[in-house]
């Protein structure tokens, strides 16, 4: 298999997920994109908020291509190194969704001009990493921004069917079995029913 070859594999599953993960948030209200939905305050523009500053990091700062410039487009308060924990996982009211969804689109062409330009074995750092391992390869951090937008775009269908019930991979795929919602609750009264055939005694969460 060639560089082409490969670039153009794993591009092809990481726009999948980027795809998915912004499918998530058609036809919700603007609360709903972004109210808290576990403990720890997942929400479903946070974590588009989220991938959006782990492409223009990990394919901008890491090889020398920084997205943002002081002087022309400086870096939003929440992608600084001075930004407080979590500023990247949330949408603030002055953040509007038509803004975030836009800078991924726009990190979506910076991350792909990247991977169009360079090897698959050129060399970047990357300056949040511990400094013994911040040598990387652009093919090794291709493959860990795929699989971290394709763990975030599970969150998302999780997030998402906690928020209306609605599920599915994709809007032209699906990904699940025919069936309404009778069929549905019979599904989910089955696993229950197995769950407590092996612990009686258990409450339901």
């Amino acid at each position: 298999m060639t560089d082409t070859d490969m670039k153009t594999d794993l591009l092809r599953y990481l726009q999948d997920a980027r795809d998915a993960l912004l499918w998530k948030l058609d036809g919700l209200s603007e609360y709903d994109v972004r109210r808290p939905m576990t403990p720890t305050g997942t929400n479903l523009l946070g974590l588009v908020k989220h991938v959006t500053g782990v492409e223009l990091g990990y394919f901008g700062d890491t090889f020398g291509r920084p997205f943002f410039e002081e002087a022309s487009r400086p870096a939003p308060a929440w992608y600084r190194e001075t930004a407080e924990d979590n500023a990247d996982m949330w949408a603030t009211p002055e953040e509007s969704r038509e803004q975030i969804i836009d800078l991924y689109r726009q990190a979506w062409k910076h991350t792909d001009a990247t991977v169009a330009e360079l090897p698959l074995d050129a060399k970047g750092l990357v300056p949040w990493w511990p400094e013994e391992r911040r040598q990387v390869t652009l093919h090794h951090v291709l493959v860990r921004v795929l699989s971290d937008t394709q763990r975030h775009a599970g969150h998302a269908d999780i997030v998402r069917e906690l928020t209306d019930g609605a599920a599915g991979h994709g809007a032209v795929n699906s990904n699940l079995p025919p069936g309404g919602a009778a069929f549905w609750q019979a599904h989910h009264d089955r696993v229950e029913q197995a769950a407590r055939a092996v612990e009686p005694g258990a409450e339901r969460g």
